[in-house]
């Protein structure tokens, strides 16, 4: 095996640990907690699937790779809570280290590719990042939402830290930020957001 494929193949198996990262998040149903490559992948076929409601238009094969690596970084930063303020402080420092780590394993052209995207999607600067940051928040809230809001209740979360973290939805998806407010002020009609 040249050592191209090698580092192809050494990177396609690392990545693999990504099933191991456990999320807040539970499957709908009140299943057990998601795993980030099952986040990942929901998100990029809901991009797919809903890409009209995208505020400007989008590259989806561009925005779909987004959301299949946007969390790689997880094998070695772990997952962060979305609304865990302590965690939050070393996030950043956590996911750069592990996404020079990772991220090298590949060619070094490929390497380049993905932390551009990988870089892309965190500045949350272009239509296809915006749009992915609506993927990112939107599959966690449609899961929660179909726990009865069990996620939120366990952590006591508030309305403003939901609607906080939504203002990105609105930025890649006014429709879906819709949707969103929708089901957050059903939730916290019934209870389930503080």
């Amino acid at each position: 095996m040249d050592e191209r494929l090698e580092r192809q193949m050494a990177f396609s198996l690392e990545i693999d640990k990504e099933k191991n990262i456990l999320r807040q998040t539970h499957l709908s149903g009140g299943g057990r907690r998601e795993n980030d490559a099952e986040h990942a992948w929901h998100m990029a076929i809901m991009a797919y699937l809903l890409k009209e409601y995208a505020n400007e238009p989008v590259d989806i094969a561009r925005v779909m790779i987004m959301c299949l690596i946007h969390d790689i970084v997880e094998i070695d930063a772990g997952d962060t809570y979305a609304y865990d303020l302590e965690a939050q402080k070393s996030q950043k420092a956590r996911e750069e280290a592990a996404k020079q780590r990772i991220f090298a394993i590949l060619p070094p052209d490929q390497q380049a590719e993905l932390t551009a995207l990988f870089d892309e999607f965190e500045e949350a600067k272009t239509p296809e990042s915006r749009y992915a940051h609506a993927m990112d928040n939107m599959q966690p809230l449609m899961l929660n939402d179909s726990n009865n809001g069990g996620d939120w209740r366990q952590h006591n979360v508030t309305l403003e830290q939901v609607y906080g973290r939504h203002t990105q939805t609105k930025l890649g998806s006014e429709k879906l930020f819709e949707l969103a407010d929708a089901m957050l002020k059903k939730n916290h009609e019934l209870g389930n957001i503080r």
